[in-house]
């Protein structure tokens, strides 16, 4: 992709998430809100690439953490080609503007589908489900994954 491309994508993805929120399952939204606190999210693995907080020129924030859970490690420790992630697969990505912690990002591959959340600074979802902005964005990812590729 150009980055002009890239560009154009990340700023259409931002004034979309920017916009009213489409809320399909807050229930389901809490249920794993309460999980990956339970699991504890932030002493998972870093994900590639991101082993430190980064810039980033997405819908999430200026800077980002992401974190993946161990079915997600476990493939890249594996190191063998794929190209689909696993189910369980989860991924959370803690969002900053400016320096100020601002969501929390998650998706996680049940069956064949992601499920997607971003959460506020205080944990009210604002997009759980299926929303569009979300799998419009994420489309030009790995398997919807855009932060990272598949290992090789």
């Amino acid at each position: 992709m150009h980055k002009t491309s890239s560009l154009v994508l990340a700023a259409v993805c931002l004034v979309t998430a920017i916009g009213c929120g489409d809320d399909q399952d807050p229930e389901g939204a809490e249920a794993l809100w309460e999980r990956i606190h339970d699991e504890d999210y932030r002493s998972w693995s870093r994900a590639p690439g991101y082993e430190s907080r980064k810039p980033s020129a997405a819908a999430h924030g200026n800077m980002v953490d992401i974190y993946v859970n161990e079915v997600v490690a476990d493939v890249f420790a594996a190191g063998e080609p794929i190209t689909a992630w696993p189910d369980g697969a989860l991924i959370v990505k803690d969002g900053f503007d400016d320096g100020d912690f601002e969501l929390v990002a998650a998706m996680e591959k049940r069956g064949a589908d992601w499920y997607w959340v971003e959460w506020d600074a205080e944990g009210a979802s604002t997009h759980s489900g299926k929303p569009a902005v979300c799998t419009d964005c994420h489309r030009s990812g790995a398997d919807y994954v855009r932060a990272f590729g598949f290992p090789e």
